[in-house]
């Protein structure tokens, strides 16, 4: 016989984590999931483009961390409960293999989203949770031991425990529900969103990419670096999502309008570059600028800095005038954009802010105002860059609230 019964509120990563390892550690416990829409890991789905990017190849917790503009001192004491490598040794115990890319992301090997969801719904099964869909809950109302979830539409559910996993939401408004609990709010923003350069001649070589380069919001001291992409309206790749994260809430009260600098040739100074441009000039000489670019960047590119600098085509290198020259160095390190808006991934939104963090203890996720009430994954003022650090802290987050809550049950059943 079930003696107590958890509710879980949200049905992506972090709410399945939490209801199927609080089901597992203790079969005492009922538990009910409670998704809002009709679709469940609706998140986990899209990830990674279809394949989900469960984790990111990250070993060390001080380095981890880092990876966290909002979050880092929380879950500094979080990750040493759950990490990477217990994530990695979770899906592995339950023939889910996953794989690490050149630059740390991980995946199941099959590169299959699917993979994931299926091993979640699996155990979801295995243990008997209790899975509602298009349960939009409205109210958490409290009692002196006890809880009453409030669902629109439908019945009032009682519960012993409640968990709170629905993810973040764009809107102040939409916390209200949460705020009535005693909790404080950080009003969200989003994250994770590329840069729109309206009109910017640079578009029209959407589709290319450059592996390695820098980006700088200028005016700030926010930097990042890694590949870039140009886009039909703008910039994106992992250095500009990275960017983003970092700057979230900065980049808001500038209402999405900011100059960046990009040095396309990654972490080379200009004044090193004017350095090297001599030998340049005399290994390439009698060879025209536009056939011999000796960076490696895409060959359509280079030729939208030649003529961004009016260098034309069938200048050899040792023709290359010194204005010229000097304003292709500038470009190739420091070219300026004026950005104008951002494009928001969707099926990926990310926001900042959320549930105050000094409201929840990072070694239980329990709030510290009310007694039983557990919060887990986005819907915390917590965010990480792109790379699968948003679902490490769902799954570390939900483990370490589902041990809490099956031990407690543990405890008082003892």
């Amino acid at each position: 016989m079930h003696s107590k019964k958890l509710v879980v509120i949200g049905g992506g990563a972090a709410g399945f984590f939490l209801a199927v390892n609080a089901a597992r550690l203790n079969p005492q416990l009922k538990v009910i999931l409670l998704e809002k829409t009709g679709k469940l890991l609706s998140k986990v789905k899209v990830s990674g483009g279809g394949r989900c990017n469960v984790t990111h190849a990250c070993f060390s917790i001080p380095e981890l961390v880092k990876k966290y503009p909002r979050g880092e001192q929380f879950l500094k004491k979080a990750f040493h409960l759950f990490n990477t490598k217990d994530t990695i040794e979770w899906f592995s115990e339950r023939g889910v293999q996953l794989h690490a890319e050149a630059d740390g992301r991980m995946f199941p090997v099959t590169n299959d989203s699917r993979t994931i969801i299926n091993c979640l719904l699996k155990e979801a099964d295995t243990y008997k949770v209790d899975v509602r869909l298009n349960s939009d809950v409205n109210r958490i109302e409290t009692t002196a031991d006890a809880f009453r979830i409030h669902i629109t539409g439908q019945e009032m559910i009682a519960a012993d425990f409640v968990a709170v996993t629905c993810g973040g939401f764009s809107k102040p408004a939409m916390f209200q529900w949460l705020k009535d609990t005693g909790h404080e709010i950080e009003p969200p923003v989003p994250s994770l969103f590329t840069f729109n350069i309206p009109r910017h001649p640079i578009t029209a070589l959407m589709g290319l990419s450059v592996s390695n380069a820098v980006v700088k919001i200028a005016g700030t001291k926010l930097k990042e670096q890694g590949p870039l992409l140009i886009t039909h309206w703008g910039l994106s790749g992992p250095v500009v999502l990275r960017l983003s994260a970092w700057g979230a809430r900065e980049l808001s009260k500038a209402n999405y309008q900011f100059t960046i600098l990009v040095n396309w040739l990654g972490d080379c100074a200009e004044t090193d570059l004017r350095q090297d441009w001599a030998g340049y000039r005399e290994q390439f000489a009698a060879q025209k600028i536009l056939n011999r670019n000796p960076f490696g960047l895409p060959g359509r590119l280079w030729q939208f800095f030649l003529e961004q600098c009016n260098i034309p085509e069938t200048t050899r290198w040792a023709e290359l005038k010194a204005k010229e020259q000097n304003k292709l160095i500038q470009l190739l390190t420091a070219f300026p954009f004026t950005v104008s808006g951002k494009t928001t991934f969707k099926d990926e939104f990310v926001t900042a802010g959320g549930i105050a963090l000094s409201g929840i203890n990072p070694q239980t996720m329990e709030s510290k105002k009310v007694s039983n009430l557990f919060f887990a994954g986005e819907v915390m003022d917590v965010d990480g860059i792109t790379g699968g650090f948003n679902f490490q802290n769902a799954w570390t987050s939900a483990f370490i609230a589902a041990t809490t809550i099956a031990t407690r049950l543990n405890d008082r059943l003892s």
